[in-house]
């Protein structure tokens, strides 16, 4: 298995809408985009892409450049916040192509900071599910590009507890798991078992209802083990753990070291979560970040994020070509029409605040 990485925002996670309004020049009307040539020389161009450590090959820009032509430079971010702070300060960041999570591409489009997708220069974007091309966030991929996706759910070690089938099995464990379970912090998801079990929406505004999810949270707090983002899938192992909130992916990596270790989406539902990579209106080099993208969506170079990450890519033949992993890993074959059961997180604008302020009051509590 690939060496485990941290993101530590995962994908998606408290949003900076309501800064960028206030940082940015205006919204994102105009969706032509600079006009593009489809003869320019790519052996011209350089590539500065920022991703998640981790999150791709090693040898990607060495391959890139021997296939494309175009020398390529890949920076690292370790969350959201830090590329979001990045790209928001004003002036050329020196970034053609930044990989962040849906709900921050769609703020950064509100900014009018990123690049209409120009199909033409993507062809690979046939490769998508077309489940991927209409979600929430960006209904027709026109200002990104879905590179990963997955779920949230609860990950537990089936020797030792029953099958879970709700959130509540999280915020109000029985005797036997009190003390065994842990929670995400990064907000948005420690906000979501709290609103699936109230019935609320993941991307409430609804002040009322946030308050209730404050205070079934800090119910549940004594009866919790950690928030811990990052390691629960050890605790599984070691059986200090026996639930954990989860996501799909890192549940694999506790799954790939003991196959007592299994994922469940509850009864009420959850997310749907998704990577994507944008291009920045400063780009001087828009060609070969389109290029770029449409090399990733390439059969062979996107299923590498699932064989070696274990996250689901949105690639339908990537997806076909390493389709045996589910019988280890079974989360890994669940299906577009599958991942969209979950309710796609989106930007929350000026409710952002809210639940950063919703999450210290908690985590502090």
């Amino acid at each position: 298995m690939q060496q485990k990485f941290r993101r530590a925002s995962l994908a998606l996670a408290s949003t900076m809408a309501g800064a960028l309004i206030l940082t940015a020049c205006g919204g994102s009307d105009d969706t032509a985009g600079a006009e593009l040539d489809s003869n320019v020389d790519l052996t011209q161009q350089t590539l500065t892409v920022s991703n998640w450590a981790g999150y791709y090959p090693e040898d990607m820009a060495e391959k890139f450049e021997g296939e494309i032509g175009t020398p390529l430079t890949v920076a690292n971010h370790a969350t959201n916040e830090e590329i979001m702070a990045k790209l928001t300060a004003g002036g050329d960041s020196g970034i053609d192509v930044a990989f962040v999570s849906g709900q921050f591409a769609e703020a950064l489009n509100e900014a009018g900071l990123i690049e209409p997708i120009n199909a033409g220069f993507v062809p690979n974007l046939s490769n998508l599910y077309p489940e991927a091309q209409n979600l929430a966030y960006d209904p027709g991929n026109k200002f990104s590009v879905p590179y990963a996706w997955g779920t949230t759910g609860i990950c537990y070690r089936s020797d030792l507890v029953d099958e879970p089938t709700s959130w509540l099995d999280i915020l109000e464990p029985g005797e036997t798991s009190k003390g065994k379970v842990t929670a995400l912090a990064t907000e948005r998801w420690l906000m979501l078992p709290a609103q699936k079990a109230l019935g609320f929406s993941a991307n409430t505004k609804d002040e009322g209802e946030m308050e209730q999810v404050k205070e079934k949270l800090i119910a549940a707090k004594p009866s919790l083990l950690a928030y811990d983002d990052t390691t629960f899938y050890s605790r599984l192992v070691s059986g200090e753990a026996n639930m954990t909130v989860a996501w799909d992916g890192w549940c694999n990596y506790g799954t790939g070291d003991d196959p007592n270790i299994k994922f469940v989406i509850p009864k009420e539902g959850s997310d749907l979560w998704a990577d994507t990579m944008v291009i920045l209106k400063t780009s001087k080099n828009k060609e070969a970040a389109h290029a770029y993208i449409n090399y990733i969506l390439d059969p062979v170079n996107h299923a590498w994020v699932a064989e070696n990450i274990l996250y689901k890519v949105p690639n339908a033949p990537a997806m076909e070509a390493v389709a045996g992993l589910s019988s280890d890993f079974p989360n890994m074959g669940m299906t577009p029409a599958e991942l969209l059961e979950g309710e796609a997180l989106v930007d929350l604008g000026e409710a952002g605040p809210m639940y950063t302020k919703i999450a210290t009051e908690v985590t502090s509590s």
